[in-house]
C-alpha cells in the first residue's frame, strides 16, 4: 500500500509542482497549524447570539476531535510520514515530528465542516473549500499520505457530527437554544 501512496505522492508532484504552489501550499497549511484558523472560527461563532449554536457545535468538534486524533489515534497509529522517504520534497521548513495518521489539519478542518453542516450554518461551504485546500496542501506538502488525508475526513466527519450533537444536548439543557 506504500509504494501505491509514494506513486500517488509522486504523480502529484509531477502534475501540480510549480512556483505558484510552491509559495501558496506553505501558506494554506500553516492557517491550521495547531487549529489556529477552526478555533477563531469557532470562537468568532461563540461572540455572535445568532451563530452561537454553530460556534458550540464546532468547539465541541474540534474538542472531541483533539482527544480522538492528537491523544488517540496518532500515538497508537504512530505511522511515518512520507517525507522520511523523500525528504528532498517536503518544502516546509520546520516539518512536523508527529505521527502522520490521521492527518490533524484536515481532521480539524472537516470535523467544523461537518459540525456546521450537521447544525445547519450556510457557513459550511466556504468552511468545506478551506478544508479542501487545506487536506490539498498536506499532500502537496509531503507530509501525509493520501490514505491520512482519508482518515482525517472519515474522522473529521464522525466528530463533527457528534461535535453538533452534543452542542444541541448542551444548549437544550442550559436553555440557551
Amino acid at each position: 500500500m506504500q509504494h501505491i501512496e509514494l506513486a500517488v505522492l509522486d504523480w502529484m508532484q509531477r502534475c501540480f509542482r510549480c512556483e505558484f504552489l510552491d509559495w501558496l501550499m506553505p501558506l494554506v497549511s500553516v492557517l491550521s497549524d495547531h487549529g489556529e484558523v477552526w478555533i477563531l472560527c469557532s470562537a468568532l461563532l461563540l461572540l455572535w447570539r445568532r451563530q452561537r449554536k454553530y460556534g458550540v457545535a464546532a468547539a465541541c468538534a474540534l474538542t472531541l476531535d483533539l482527544f480522538a486524533c492528537n491523544l488517540v489515534l496518532k500515538p497508537l497509529v504512530g505511522r511515518v510520514r512520507p517525507f522520511a522517504f523523500r525528504p528532498e520534497l517536503s518544502l516546509l521548513v520546520s516539518p512536523p515530528g508527529d505521527a502522520s495518521f490521521p492527518s490533524g489539519h484536515t481532521a480539524a478542518a472537516f470535523a467544523v465542516v461537518f459540525a456546521l453542516k450537521t447544525a445547519g450554518s450556510p457557513l459550511w461551504r466556504p468552511a468545506l473549500a478551506l478544508a479542501a485546500a487545506t487536506a490539498f496542501s498536506r499532500l502537496y506538502l509531503y507530509v501525509h499520505w493520501p490514505s491520512d488525508i482519508l482518515g482525517g475526513i472519515l474522522l473529521g466527519a464522525a466528530v463533527g457530527w457528534a461535535g453538533a450533537g452534543l452542542a444541541e444536548v448542551m444548549l437544550r439543557k442550559t436553555g440557551a437554544h
